[in-house]
């Protein structure tokens, strides 16, 4: 077997994204501690991966004008992700050395292709890499600023942590951060969270792996506060998995209190776990289905942080601008507002309920709350703290809060 490279462990990520449906956040790590890889070829082939991802649908568009075909047409799947990669090598100044697509390659380094202008909805897509429809949606929700909110979701985010143990503890994590030469920032929307630029595998930062801090974007940071978890409370936490948010509640609600983290999958419910004993966190763990809850009892806190689109959450899972379908929107939100209105079976008079989603289509998030009212009138919205002041139901932007794009709104059970 050949010796991995950085350009052969890109392509390896960028057909199982493409052709297998893997996510890219997930198996690029697995597939790097495997290569033998030193840090800066890891580094150069994590760019050219996600980078290629991030540009697909611009790619493709710029491979089809000068093959003259259908990129679907060309056969095996192994030669149209070499051109995808190739094509990506060329828009960024580096040779691709592809035999495979060294014709068309020439092609496109003689008459490279001008991004579209115009503020047209696929002008703004072609330009961006986001699907048509995707751009429709931010349009009606933020008007002019589409075109920013979508080149901030397909734009590369920096490394988000949050830090165990309140300010000494954060004081004394950006100290030895930065004394390993990271580039370190204040959060703007979390004051636990810290900013890292160009950090690296983070698992190899000091800090990481006693359990000092863990890796959450600090909008995930923010459903916890609106959440509002405060000691001895109860917190039910229905689609836990990977476990940022409910460890982060046990730390709130502290040893008197108690944490159930729940999810469908049973080996996500083990990735829960693993991260639990890293940070020294005690959750109670099930693997259930929240549409069908096995859960009995009343919680002062039940988060719903639903299954979506995941289109806020594109700057670390590139392929999320161009994978969801438009018609899978409708199917997704009713399964959020099963989940929904099971759990909030679960929620104790007075208590809170938090519903959020790392997306910003309005079928999943507004809609669903509306519904979610409708069927529910015990419940009533409630206004919590964010960024642009208090509201019952906030909409973080990558390119107005420097953050994952999240929507979050929050509930209170009458007495």
């Amino acid at each position: 077997m050949s010796t991995p490279t950085a350009r052969s462990v890109a392509l390896e990520l960028i057909g199982r994204v493409i052709d297998d449906g893997a996510y890219s956040n997930r198996l690029m790590p697995s597939l790097l501690a495997r290569s033998g890889l030193d840090a800066r070829d890891r580094a150069f082939a994590t760019e050219l991966a996600f980078g290629t991802l991030r540009r697909r649908l611009v790619l493709d568009a710029s491979i089809e004008r000068v093959a003259n075909r259908p990129l679907d047409k060309v056969t095996p799947p192994e030669a149209r992700n070499a051109l995808r990669l190739g094509a990506y090598q060329l828009s960024v100044g580096v040779a691709p050395h592809a035999a495979v697509s060294a014709t068309v390659d020439r092609r496109l380094a003689s008459a490279p292709i001008a991004p579209p202008a115009g503020a047209g909805v696929d002008a703004i897509a072609a330009r961006t890499g986001m699907r048509p429809w995707a751009i429709e949606e931010l349009q009606r929700l933020v008007g002019d600023d589409a075109e920013r909110a979508a080149a901030a979701l397909a734009s590369r985010g920096p490394l988000s942590i949050r830090v165990v143990g309140g300010a000494a503890a954060l004081a004394a994590v950006r100290g030895e951060l930065e004394a390993a030469g990271v580039t370190v920032t204040a959060s703007s929307l979390h004051d636990g969270c810290l900013i890292l630029e160009e950090a690296g595998d983070p698992r190899a930062l000091p800090g990481f792996t006693e359990g000092r801090w863990t890796v959450q974007d600090q909008a995930s940071a923010f459903v916890v506060e609106a959440l509002g978890p405060e000691p001895r409370d109860r917190v039910y936490d229905a689609c836990a998995a990977p476990g940022g948010k409910a460890l982060f509640a046990v730390e709130r609600v502290g040893p008197e209190g108690a944490v159930l983290a729940t999810d469908v999958s049973p080996r996500r419910v083990r990735l829960i776990a693993e991260s639990a004993a890293r940070l020294r966190a005690a959750p109670w763990l099930l693997a259930h289905d929240a549409a069908r809850p096995a859960v009995a009892g009343s919680f002062d806190r039940v988060l719903v942080d639903a299954p979506c689109s995941g289109l806020g959450s594109a700057r670390r899972r590139p392929e999320l601008l161009w994978r969801v379908p438009k018609e899978r929107v409708s199917a997704l939100a009713a399964r959020q507002l099963a989940i929904v209105t099971a759990a909030e079976g679960a929620l104790a008079a007075g208590g809170r309920l938090v519903y959020a989603v790392c997306t910003f289509t309005r079928g999943e998030t507004d809609a669903v709350c509306d519904a979610l009212l409708r069927t529910r009138p015990a419940l009533r919205p409630v206004a919590t703290d964010g960024p642009d002041g208090p509201a019952e139901r906030h909409r973080l932007w990558p390119h107005r809060h420097g953050c994952d794009g999240m929507f979050v709104a929050a509930f209170e059970r009458a007495s």
